[in-house]
């Protein structure tokens, strides 16, 4: 099991990578970020939170959510529905590429974990309104995070928005191949709304903990998202789930694990614990360059890889 003192020492050795590293300075807001910052959080597998670093910072899930949103989507039209319009397949490119939609027939995306795929993702949500989707979404991420303080940022939300030009040309194309149904505009609102949903290492850490326990609470034992969809999660998660460099996490790393570009990193311990981190430098492909090297010494250390 993982101690303070070892998860401190790992926290400190990782930290000097992220000089290797870059704030994520296309969108406006989040290039204000500290790019000095680590921070650490797991949960363990006797239901014990230990952290460590800059833990109560706050930071916008990016990517992140773009599990979380998949696992809503399934529960609200199932696995046919959202796979009939969406792909299972890694992709070599990019998170942002629009290439493959070009190129593939039918046009829907590789997968849930790129940008296009998330944005089809979003129209699939059950609600009205860009309000009632994101108020279920934020229903959603209380529950499994176990915090009902959390709320999206305006800020970062704002400034994702007015410079969305890339996700925005991803949307025309697929509604022009039927594959996003929703106004442009309702669609990008919403999802830059839930990309900049706020939370802190400690958060994602228990949100980590609910998927390795098969989406059950960890505390209560209550299903919060039923056993298959956490399966399909965490495949994708594998396969997907550091952008372009997941094959190589998966050799050096091998949990399942999801980045963003605010320097999030979700990850599920295969024994039952969940790990949050949060390092807003930048590898080239959008990874914290610091939280990967704390993933790998924590896989190495405590022999974390589902592979091993």
């Amino acid at each position: 099991m993982i101690t303070q003192e070892e998860l401190n020492h790992l926290v400190e050795i990782a930290k000097p990578t992220a000089r290797k590293g870059q704030v994520a300075s296309y969108i406006p807001a989040l290039a204000k970020a500290d790019a000095h910052d680590l921070a650490a959080a797991v949960y363990r597998e006797d239901g014990t939170l230990i952290s460590a670093g800059q833990d109560e910072k706050p930071f916008t899930l990016q990517s992140v959510v773009k599990v979380l949103c998949l696992a809503l989507a399934i529960m609200d039209r199932g696995t046919d529905y959202v796979f009939a319009r969406v792909g299972m397949e890694p992709t070599g490119d990019p998170f942002n590429s629009i290439g493959k939609l070009e190129t593939r027939k039918p046009a829907k995306p590789l997968n849930p974990m790129i940008n296009a795929g998330a944005l089809a993702v979003t129209n699939m949500l059950h609600g009205a309104t860009v309000q009632e989707k994101l108020g279920r979404l934020l229903a959603f991420v209380h529950d499994l995070a176990g915090n009902v303080s959390i709320v999206f940022n305006e800020t970062v939300a704002s400034s994702e928005n007015k410079t969305s030009y890339l996700n925005r040309s991803l949307c025309y194309f697929m509604k022009q191949h039927d594959i996003i149904t929703e106004d442009v505009d309702e669609t990008i609102d919403f999802y830059t709304k839930m990309c900049a949903i706020e939370v802190n290492c400690r958060d994602l850490a228990r949100i980590g903990a609910v998927l390795a326990n098969d989406g059950n609470d960890p505390e209560s034992d209550r299903k919060i998202i039923p056993g298959q969809i956490v399966r399909i999660l965490k495949t994708f998660m594998v396969t997907c789930g550091m952008y372009n460099a997941s094959g190589e996490f998966a050799m050096r790393v091998g949990m399942p694990a999801k980045s963003g570009v605010s320097g999030a990193i979700l990850g599920t311990v295969p024994a039952g614990g969940g790990i949050g981190i949060y390092g807003p430098a930048l590898d080239e492909k959008g990874n914290s360059v610091a939280g990967v090297k704390l993933m790998e010494l924590l896989s190495v250390q405590y022999g974390l890889s589902i592979f091993a």
